[in-house]
């Protein structure tokens, strides 16, 4: 019997406090156990560096999704910048952060912003009391 090893690569490249979120749940259940999807959180000079690359803003980025395949993909997120914007959006940290998360996941799965994305999502937050 073969041992299944998981598709998910998580890193930081930067400090504060990363709440204990179900992830890799998160991402089989969007994307599937075979989609190799790698999460990294990055500082704010990085955030902003990706979002000017990327999108041609100066601001610092929440999140960025890259689609490198049908099987694979990145998700960056700037943990600073989901801390500064949680209170915004009257969510708590770890539940912005989760949202932040599926949205990407649902983005990777092929999704643009819309109707049919937000009901993707709202799917998704729902089964994750997001």
């Amino acid at each position: 019997m073969q041992k299944r090893i998981e598709r998910f690569t998580m890193t930081r490249e930067t400090d504060g406090k990363l709440p204990s979120l179900p992830f890799l749940r998160m991402k089989n259940e969007i994307l599937g156990k075979d989609y190799d999807l790698s999460l990294a959180f990055v500082g704010r000079k990085r955030a902003i560096e990706l979002h000017k690359e990327w999108k041609s803003k100066d601001d610092a980025v929440n999140i960025l999704s890259f689609p490198l395949s049908k099987t694979e993909g990145e998700i960056v997120i700037s943990l600073e910048k989901a801390r500064s914007e949680c209170k915004k959006f009257e969510r708590s940290y770890p539940n912005y952060l989760a949202f932040l998360f599926i949205h990407g996941c649902v983005h990777l799965k092929g999704f643009s912003h819309g109707s049919k994305m937000e009901a993707e999502e709202k799917k998704y937050r729902t089964m994750f009391g997001i």
